[in-house]
């Protein structure tokens, strides 16, 4: 399961369970109250590591990214033929603004990185 399916998981049944407390607040059922606010906050715990461990991993990529020699903005021409691109220029990694990586860049085009000006 993807990490983002996982924490998906996690906060459907995070909201499953706060209704059920709120319910139970209201029929005033101590032991369930204290079951339920006690698997949300286990539930919590476990989405806020999922959530620190996303970041970890972005932010190592930037730091991989930021490492290598030579960056420049892809023109229009080579985005158009990408794959041509890719095959002539070894160890190139294109970065889009709207994915995660290129928002957490804050990237305004799409972006080249390689080891060697290209």
């Amino acid at each position: 399961m993807s990490t983002k399916q996982e924490l998906q998981n996690i906060t459907n049944r995070l909201d499953q369970f706060q209704r059920k407390l709120d319910s139970a607040k209201t029929r005033g059922d101590q032991e369930l109250v204290t079951k339920f606010a006690d698997e949300i906050e286990k539930l919590s715990k476990k989405a806020h590591v999922i959530k620190s461990k996303q970041t970890y991993d972005l932010n190592k990529e930037r730091k991989k990214l930021k490492a290598m020699a030579f960056s420049r903005e892809i023109t229009k021409a080579e985005q158009a033929d990408i794959g041509k691109l890719k095959k002539s220029v070894k160890g190139l990694v294109v970065v889009h603004p709207m994915t995660k990586l290129g928002k957490f860049l804050e990237l305004n085009v799409m972006t080249g990185y390689a080891p060697k000006p290209f």
